[in-house]
């Protein structure tokens, strides 16, 4: 284990621009896992993580102790005072221990006959995770981002959901109408305005949903794309819902008319 205990030594200066910037974390290409339940996740998926990098408060909890116990040499851990350590956390609340590994990259390329969740233009961090959390446990496989989404690998991202990140296979910076146009199954997408209830539409395999930014929804040229665009019965007084909110409320209709038919 190495111990660092100066703001001026040249890993901690590396460790808090990875922490801070968006850009040099695309530049190092390497993503932060904030807390034991994103590391374990990882884990369980990808291996050991390639850095572990631990406050003195973190090492001494039980669940952090444990892991470092059974670290691989291939693992390198650093720890940190907790001023230092406090200094670097991405999150309001410190968890003591956090990952650094390389960024995940898709196992393979775009599968044009998979249920697939297309985003475009969702640029809250937190709704992309959360979509992605939904994703994951609807049983999709594949997530296309188009360019100009939060990224999928920020630390809030990653917070909210919740491990997601290594059960679907991500993709950034698509082009969602290109992916559609060659996409071998049905294409839907929500819309205020559209015609048919989310409820009745027929919802065919495979199934690509597309889900659109905060403000604007889909994209014109995306939604021409789609074979259906559908909406969601809200017979209170609310004019929209939250983008997350909407996905899951799609993709857990998708399980229900599976499990039923």
């Amino acid at each position: 284990m190495k111990r660092i205990a100066s703001r001026e030594n040249p890993h901690y200066k590396m460790l808090k621009k990875l922490c801070q910037s968006s850009r040099e974390r695309r530049r190092s290409a390497c993503v932060l896992l904030d807390g034991m339940h994103l590391i374990e996740a990882y884990g369980r998926q990808r291996g050991m993580p390639d850095e572990i990098v631990v406050s003195d408060s973190g090492a001494g909890r039980p669940e952090a102790a444990c892991y470092l116990a059974n670290c691989g040499a291939g693992t390198r851990v650093t720890c940190l005072p907790d001023a230092l350590f406090d200094d670097l956390a991405v999150v309001d609340t410190p968890s003591g221990i956090m990952a650094i590994v390389a960024w995940p990259q898709p196992a393979r390329g775009l599968d044009h006959d998979a249920d697939t969740v297309l985003l475009d233009g969702v640029q809250d961090p937190g709704n992309v995770g959360s979509i992605l959390r939904s994703t994951a446990a609807a049983g999709f496989r594949q997530v296309l981002l188009s360019t100009d989404c939060a990224q999928a690998w920020s630390p809030k991202t990653l917070r909210a959901a919740m491990g997601a990140h290594f059960q679907v296979e991500i993709h950034e910076g698509g082009d969602l109408a290109g992916f559609l146009a060659a996409y071998h199954g049905q294409a839907v997408a929500t819309a205020l305005a559209a015609p048919d209830s989310l409820y009745t539409a027929k919802l065919d395999r495979p199934l690509a949903w597309v889900f659109g930014s905060e403000g604007l929804g889909v994209r014109s040229a995306v939604l021409a794309a789609t074979q259906r665009q559908v909406h969601i019965p809200m017979p209170g007084a609310m004019e929209s819902l939250n983008v997350a909110a909407a996905a899951a409320i799609c993709l857990f209709e998708t399980v229900r008319r599976r499990q039923d038919g």
